[in-house]
């Protein structure tokens, strides 16, 4: 069943860790995924009150909201816990690191996109990525960073707004 191995391939990621609040967020998120699938809405429809249950228990114990309408790829990690909102129209590529005081989400209320977010990309405490924006592969976000504008791939993003330095390769 998809549902218990991306829980397994979660716990994978937290390295066994059954205590990290991380993989509790990752727990609701997937249950709440999960209740997508059953067709019936009459049957779903107990389990979707579970899940806002879940959701709200979740939200308030660890300080993390990241709902299950957010896709999320393949070793997704919060690393730390506490103060951390991701958008419903977020998304997210493989291997993306947040941690904690991160934002991610819609730049004004007008305007219902929050940022794309790549492969490879390591968010810094407390860093703020706002808006109708893309951030590439292999970025790595600095700590209280403000980002507004696209990221291209292989770049760093630091400061408030954020300043965008391509890596050097080698």
């Amino acid at each position: 069943m998809k549902l218990f191995n991306n829980i397994k391939a979660d716990l994978a990621t937290y390295d066994g860790s059954w205590s990290s609040q991380g993989f509790w967020v990752m727990l609701v998120y997937r249950f709440g995924r999960w209740r997508y699938t059953i067709k019936n809405s009459v049957i779903r429809k107990p389990f979707s009150l579970l899940y806002k249950l879940l959701y709200k228990l979740i939200q308030i114990v660890t300080g993390i909201e990241l709902p299950c309408e957010v896709p999320v790829g393949a070793n997704f990690r919060i690393d730390h816990f506490g103060d951390i909102i991701v958008s419903g129209y977020a998304s997210f590529g493989d291997n993306c690191v947040l941690r904690n005081g991160v934002t991610i989400g819609l730049k004004n209320i007008e305007e219902k996109a929050a940022p794309r977010i790549g492969n490879n990309v390591n968010i810094g405490a407390g860093a703020k990525i706002l808006g109708n924006i893309t951030i590439g592969n292999n970025v790595d976000i600095g700590a209280n960073a403000v980002v507004i504008s696209t990221v291209p791939n292989n770049a760093i993003a630091v400061g408030v707004p954020a300043k965008i330095i391509l890596k050097k390769e080698g």
